[in-house]
Order: structure tokens, then C-alpha cells, then sequence
């Protein structure tokens, strides 16, 4: 997660004041910034004047309105782009404009051939055209390996093209992933177990055992294992595989104004846990978790005999 350099405050009273603040932002933070991010910034400024600087820019064509997985975003209007585009034919201006409005997560050139009613020759040659001027890039999905998807040049291409930081060229890392379960399972654990050397009482031992998601995140980081940047959003994603494991548990609280990985006044909290009673043999069958054990028998669409979960069960 980026770090956000927080400026010491000046005057905002004035609405020139907070657009400049915002752009800003905007600059340190190329890919978009969020209002949360504003907020942390500039924690005395009201929602009202927060809301007008950025309805007041939207409207001047200062910033462009985009969203992802986390929300809405906010990002400075590619002038680059507009200067580069200056002599270009309509056609190519309008593929331009297509492409623009799909974001970071791109378009298929077949989506384009649609929204544009060009020919495929034409569109591939117009393609071509602005990927030389470096103002748009193709990136390949892990969606449709065989396919790319065309965005601006100056994007960071959404995690759901990429697949995040559990993707590299396309294949899942699952050992990465394997890894940090095991890293972030490790700290959960050392938390648990300074809590109860502490010697309190019971309701402060199960308080102090708890971590915000951004002490993991922080405690990843300094670990160094992680050879692409992490954001919160993966590490929360990786102690949620933990809460279906078992292995840890979540509550959300309240949070002051300001707090770091706060969402919405709230921030959330884990703590590693162990079971109490280990599974009975039965339970650990495909038997004992399937959803269809009701509508299983022998002869029917859902057979014993067929079941591929109990071949693999067996052939342990």
C-alpha cells in the first residue's frame, strides 16, 4: 500500500485551495485516489466543501470518474492523450474515446468493432496506430488467455485483467499463496501468544489478540517475501482463506476519524484461533461435507460409484 505524504495544513476556506490540494493528490497518486484517501489528507475538510471541489472538477473536465474493486476513484484528466490526438481522423478518435470509457479494465477489439460499426481491418490498423503513439496498450487477461484488452497507456490494469498479485504471466502462484496464509497465520499466532504471557484477565487477553489487517500488511512488507507490492485488499483476501480454514476469526469495530485501514468509520480485526475439537474421521470424508449427501444413491445422477471426490479421497 502506497504511502500517503500528508502535508502540514493551510488554509482551505478557499475552494482554489482544496482543488489544488486534490490535484495534488492526484499527481503522487497517478492511478486514482479515493475519498478516503482525501479524508486522511485533509481530515478538517467537510464533506460539503470536499464534495463541491471535486463536482467543480469533474464538470471543468479536470479529473476523470472511474471505479474498481474498492470504489470509486478519482484521477486526473490525460491532457497527454488529448494533445496526441490532435490531428488524428474521426475514426481513430472515436476508438480512442471507446477505449478511454472501459477504464482500466480494457475492451476486446470485438466490443470496439461493435460500439464503433468499423471494419476488423480497420480497427486492427487503427489499433496498431495508437499503440505506437504510446497512448494506448493491449494486456492480456487471465480471463481469456488468448484474447487482449485495450486501455490507455498511463493505466494500471484492473485486478480482475491481471488477477492481481496472485497471478505472474497468467498461471496462479499457488505456493505464494501458500506462503502468506502461512506468514500471515505465523503473526496471528505470535499475537495470541503475547496476549496470554501478559498475565491480564481473560477479556484483555482476547482484546490484545486481535490485529488490524494493516499490521499484517505491515508485517508482510517488512518480511520481504513478496516480490510484487501488496495492498490491504490482498492481505484481507488472504486472512479471509484463514477464516474459512478455521484457523482465524473477524470482528469489525468502530474507528475514529482518520484511523489507517479504516473503511466507512469501521476497521476490522482478526485473531488466530484453534479448534477445539479435532474432526471426527467420518466429518473428514467427502461424505461429510458434500451439499448433495441427501440426493446421493447408487444408480442416480449423483452416484457413490461415480463420485470423483472419493476416487481422489481414496488414492491418498
Amino acid at each position: 500500500m502506497a504511502e500517503v505524504k500528508v502535508k502540514k495544513e493551510t488554509n482551505l476556506s478557499e475552494p482554489a485551495e482544496v482543488e489544488n490540494r486534490i490535484k495534488e493528490l492526484c499527481q503522487q497518486f497517478p492511478q486514482g485516489i479515493t475519498d478516503q484517501m482525501i479524508q486522511n489528507v485533509l481530515p478538517h475538510l467537510e464533506p460539503q466543501q470536499r464534495a463541491m471541489a471535486i463536482n467543480k472538477m469533474l464538470s471543468l473536465g479536470q479529473l476523470d470518474l472511474m471505479r474498481n474493486s474498492s470504489g470509486l476513484l478519482y484521477r486526473l484528466k490525460d491532457t497527454q492523450g488529448a494533445s496526441k490526438m490532435k490531428g488524428s481522423d474521426n475514426q481513430e478518435k472515436l476508438v480512442y474515446q471507446i477505449i478511454e470509457d472501459a477504464g482500466n479494465k480494457g475492451i476486446w477489439s470485438r466490443d470496439i468493432r461493435f460500439k464503433s460499426n468499423l471494419p476488423l481491418t480497420e480497427i486492427n490498423k487503427i489499433l496498431k496506430n495508437l499503440e505506437s503513439k504510446k497512448l494506448i496498450k493491449a494486456v492480456k487477461s487471465v480471463a481469456a488467455s488468448k484474447k487482449k484488452v485495450y486501455m490507455l497507456y498511463n493505466l494500471q490494469p484492473d485486478r480482475s485483467v491481471t488477477g492481481g498479485a496472485w497471478y505472474s504471466d497468467q498461471d496462479f502462484e499457488s505456493e505464494f499463496v501458500e506462503v502468506l496464509n502461512q506468514q500471515c497465520f505465523k503473526f496471528l499466532q505470535s499475537k495470541a501468544e503475547a496476549a496470554r504471557d501478559g498475565k491480564q484477565s481473560p477479556m484483555v487477553q482476547r482484546n490484545s489478540s486481535f490485529a488490524t489487517s494493516h499490521e499484517v500488511w505491515k508485517y508482510i512488507c517488512e518480511l520481504g517475501i513478496s516480490k510484487v507490492d501488496l495492498s490491504m485488499d490482498d492481505i484481507e483476501t488472504i486472512l479471509n482463506t484463514l477464516i474459512y480454514d478455521g484457523k482465524a476469526e473477524m470482528t469489525v469495530i468502530a474507528a475514529k476519524e482518520g484511523t489507517v485501514g479504516s473503511v466507512d468509520g469501521q476497521v476490522k480485526l482478526y485473531r488466530g484461533v484453534n479448534a477445539i475439537l479435532q474432526p471426527t474421521g467420518l466429518v473428514k470424508t467427502p461424505c461429510g461435507l458434500c451439499p448433495v449427501f441427501h440426493d446421493c444413491h447408487e444408480g442416480g445422477e449423483i452416484s457413490p460409484s461415480s463420485c470423483v471426490y472419493m476416487n481422489e479421497w481414496l488414492d491418498f
